[in-house]
């Protein structure tokens, strides 16, 4: 197996005390403090509280809607065959836009199967559905040994998403998962090493990153890992997401020197115009900025869960992020010639439902092109990556 650096920075900086306020998540102006991470974790804590599982079961089980659209989504899906075969392997290669593909999608779906499984056994305590689980993280966790070629960090990120969510679950709500010790050793020791120092490629990779290093670290129980997420993650957001307060342009990651606007436009699709909301991949497509957006959101409600309030300091981000996308996504207007070249290539993909509860349903915050996007496509289901079913677990979720 290939030997990566496993250095765990400390957390570079830290959460800005501030207050939410309709319509826009203010924050406050003070320095930031140092962060870590919780004195002890919360279990299951990785995208979906234990109480929003609750919440989302009284829901299936009362037949309400949306949710058990979602459910029936969910069950009927591929990923919750129970006659579905594991297709470990010991090296996953992927190159750019998985091509070579061999063990790519086999490890994703295989991972998003996992948890779907673990989610419908703790909506429904059909324990065919929780053994099925462990039966998939089972295979991955006695085989897998390495990701190589161009997209191994991207792909890692991907699949480290999704396995986390699903271990929770097992581990700690379902319980009788002998191999728990094994797995936990794979994510540290494969997944781990791939995606800790972060990217400097497109920003939907670092993003990625975080979201599956946080995830581990919740696992793991480990601060340390779960700081470099959040460190990184600090350092991504302000490059990812443009507001006008940045200043006239937009921020940096001090890694990539993007020392020049020459350098800055270019980086940003050759965008030279910056105004709210903007991402760093908006001209490039909808699909790959959803990516970002989705880890944005998915970062910031695992940190809540785990009692670390970051809407204060990234609500604001993620609100415009959202609403810039959704509003172009709806195609109710030509595009100006300043954005993107006059040209979109839309395609948000099933991403909005996470941050658009946390903003609007928690926080009151009125979000009127997100919430068309977000409703009129529910349920939404999953790219196929790293995102699933997440109007099942958190639409309309107050918890």
């Amino acid at each position: 197996m290939r030997k990566k650096p496993l250095v765990l920075a400390a957390a570079c900086a830290a959460l800005v005390a501030g207050t939410l306020s309709s319509p826009a998540v203010a924050a406050s102006k003070a320095e930031p403090s140092a962060v870590q991470a919780p004195a002890t974790f919360t279990h299951p804590g990785v995208g979906s509280s234990q109480a929003q599982l609750d919440f989302v079961r009284a829901k299936v089980q009362a037949g309400a809607q949306p949710w058990t659209n979602a459910f029936n989504q969910a069950r009927n899906s591929s990923y919750a065959s129970l006659s579905r075969t594991p297709k470990p392997r010991a090296v996953v290669e992927c190159g750019s836009y998985s091509n070579p593909n061999y063990g790519c999608t086999d490890e994703r779906e295989d991972a998003i199967a996992a948890y779907t499984d673990a989610l419908l056994w703790y909506l429904t305590r059909d324990d065919r559905y929780a053994q099925k689980a462990i039966q998939l993280m089972d295979a991955w966790s006695a085989t897998i040994r390495d990701h190589t070629n161009s997209n191994a960090p991207l792909q890692t990120a991907w699949s480290a998403s999704s396995w986390p969510k699903a271990a929770e679950i097992i581990k700690h709500v379902y319980g009788n998962w002998p191999n728990a010790g094994r797995f936990a050793t794979m994510l540290r020791n494969v997944y781990l090493p791939e995606i800790i120092n972060g990217s400097n490629s497109n920003g939907n990779w670092e993003l990625s990153m975080t979201e599956a290093i946080q995830g581990i670290g919740v696992f793991l129980d480990d601060k340390a890992v779960y700081d470099k997420g959040i460190a990184l993650f600090r350092l991504r957001v302000p490059a990812y997401v443009y507001l006008e307060s940045d200043g006239a342009l937009p921020k940096t990651v001090p890694s990539q020197h993007l020392d020049t606007r020459d350098k800055i436009v270019n980086y940003w699709q050759k965008q030279g115009t910056f105004v709210t909301g903007l991402t760093q991949e908006t001209c490039r497509d909808f699909v790959h900025t959803g990516y970002g957006i989705s880890s944005i959101s998915h970062v910031l409600e695992t940190a809540r869960i785990q009692g670390i309030d970051m809407y204060p300091e990234f609500g604001e981000r993620l609100r415009q992020a959202l609403g810039f996308q959704s509003k172009w996504e709806r195609n109710l207007e030509p595009v100006p010639s300043w954005l993107c070249a006059g040209t979109l290539k839309r395609g948000l993909g099933p991403i909005t439902e996470v941050g658009y509860n946390a903003l609007h349903t928690r926080l009151g915050i009125a979000m009127t092109n997100t919430q068309v996007i977000t409703e009129s496509r529910r349920p939404a289901g999953s790219n196929n990556l790293f995102v699933a079913w997440e109007t099942l677990t958190h639409a309309e979720n107050p918890a």
